[in-house]
């Protein structure tokens, strides 16, 4: 082999150097242009002033933070003998003063509408009724983050068990409930993979089925199909949050069954009730109760076609229930695919006062002008009025986009039409009568997420929250939510 001699390298690398210092001078900052194809290179004057990595300073915004909690240590067909005694919900009592470094800003349309919320939330638990929080969102709420710590402020203040609504086959990672099924049930959703003919998903945006669909008439017989059975397992998880472990009604939401469908559910692995689903097509919810946390429940079904499965919901006798309904790659425009008949009709059974809508991270990457931010904004104003008029007299609470980065030369910068989108949503929300909650600037604004990350408070994607950071967020918007009530509440007789 050949040797090389030292001035060999040195000459190749002057020449090297030689040739890319004069495509340095030259290159124009915005880089060049060759028939519509854009090429990026080192400028001249990207060589001289090189890009620092700047991160805002939160150090005050995430020390001003509790995130502690108050935790407290508990031959005909058979048919389940209902348990509960109706007392699972009560508030644990304690303070909501809490000391808020952000507001949710809204009209006055959306302050009387707000009113109108906190007057059912403060009667709940005396009145010992039941109403629901939906949370929906992107990935950035995905496995119940941010929800679950949300839920369990709420219920302990205002009373509530259980983890509200839960996916009937879940794909996401959770610490908040355990469930498993057999390889037969295919999930469905409206915002990408598999979807379903009907557009019956129920208020979770996502149902399933252990049959495909099928349309009963002269081209398919009934006896035809093969009967199958198929099975769902529910549990309580030791990991979730005090509130979202303990809870005593099991509901099932189901419709579109329209042949015979046989279910049996196990307690702890003993039988405890038989049922045939009815099979008119409609929505319908079964309910089982119990004296305390049920333990694992197993569902099984055997049927030739499948029902629409859109969730179980795992809930105490009376108070909040605060349901997670995340939809990975969502931007929360949806609520024109789905059945118009079903979404209200659960949203009505659910006694759904108050949607939170968390969006506008999926779509921050992909605007390439101001035009496009103004159309996702007037599409976004639409579902927010679409939902108000599924949930007559609910409120609806939007929370805008985190800060998020793109790499850029080695450089981590917020997404350039990040803070025009939150303009504009705000804009929006606030014009259809909702109240908005500015995520990005309560993390700290620009260039908000590196200094996150660096605290192990977000991931090395630059986009979502660790656990520990989604608990600060968390608390914060929490904290701006009870300042309003606390506002309301000194103004109220």
């Amino acid at each position: 082999m050949k040797e090389v001699k030292p001035y060999t390298v040195l000459f190749f690398v002057v020449l090297v150097l030689g040739v890319l210092a004069p495509v340095v001078y030259f290159t124009p900052e915005e880089g060049w242009e060759f028939g519509g194809v854009k090429a990026d290179f080192l400028s001249f004057e990207r060589f001289l002033h090189p890009k620092k990595q700047e991160n805002a300073d939160i150090t005050s915004i995430i020390a001003d933070i509790d995130t502690s909690l108050n935790v407290m240590e508990n031959d005909p067909m058979m048919k389940h003998q209902n348990g509960s005694n109706g007392d699972m919900g009560a508030p644990s009592g304690g303070s909501h003063n809490e000391d808020a470094s952000t507001e949710l800003q809204m009209s006055e349309e959306g302050r009387k509408n707000l009113a109108q919320f906190f007057e059912i939330l403060s009667n709940a638990a005396s009145r010992k009724e039941k109403i629901s929080i939906l949370h929906y969102g992107d990935s950035q709420i995905e496995g119940d983050r941010m929800t679950g710590y949300i839920r369990q402020k709420i219920q302990d203040q205002f009373g509530g068990n259980g983890p509200g609504l839960i996916p009937a086959t879940n794909v996401y990672s959770t610490v908040t409930f355990k469930q498993s099924y057999s390889k037969n049930f295919e999930r469905y959703t409206c915002f990408g993979g598999s979807s379903l003919k009907s557009k019956k998903y129920g208020v979770m945006a996502s149902a399933a089925r252990f049959t495909p669909e099928y349309a009963l008439d002269s081209t398919v017989r009934l006896d035809t199909i093969k009967e199958r059975t198929a099975w769902i397992e529910i549990a309580p998880s030791p990991s979730a949050y005090q509130r979202a472990r303990s809870y005593n009604n099991v509901k099932m939401h189901y419709n579109s069954c329209v042949a015979p469908v046989f279910l049996k559910v196990y307690q702890n692995g003993g039988l405890i009730h038989e049922e045939e689903l009815i099979k008119d097509g409609a929505q319908h919810t079964l309910t089982l109760s119990f004296p305390n946390t049920p333990g694992t429940l197993k569902y099984e079904f055997t049927g030739k076609i499948s029902p629409n499965i859109c969730g179980f919901s795992l809930e105490g006798d009376y108070g909040v229930q605060v349901s997670n309904i995340a939809m990975r790659g969502s931007s929360g425009t949806v609520w024109g695919s789905m059945n118009q008949d079903v979404l209200r009709s659960m949203y009505s059974e659910l006694n759904t006062k108050l949607v939170i809508m968390q969006f506008g991270g999926n779509s921050v990457p992909f605007f390439k002008d101001s035009v496009g931010v103004r159309n996702f904004a007037s599409y976004f104003k639409g579902q927010i009025n679409r939902v108000k008029s599924l949930n007559p007299g609910a409120m609806v609470i939007v929370i805008g986009p985190s800060d998020m980065s793109k790499l850029d030369d080695g450089i981590y910068e917020t997404y350039p039409f990040l803070p025009y989108c939150v303009e504009k949503m705000k804009e929006v929300t606030l014009a259809a009568g909702g109240a908005y909650w500015n995520l990005y600037a309560a993390m700290g604004g620009r260039n908000s997420m590196p200094a996150w990350v660096d605290k192990g408070l977000a991931g090395k994607d630059y986009i979502h929250f660790s656990n520990g950071g989604a608990k600060i967020a968390s608390q914060m918007f929490y904290n701006a939510l009870m300042q309003e009530y606390n506002n309301w509440k000194g103004a109220t007789p």
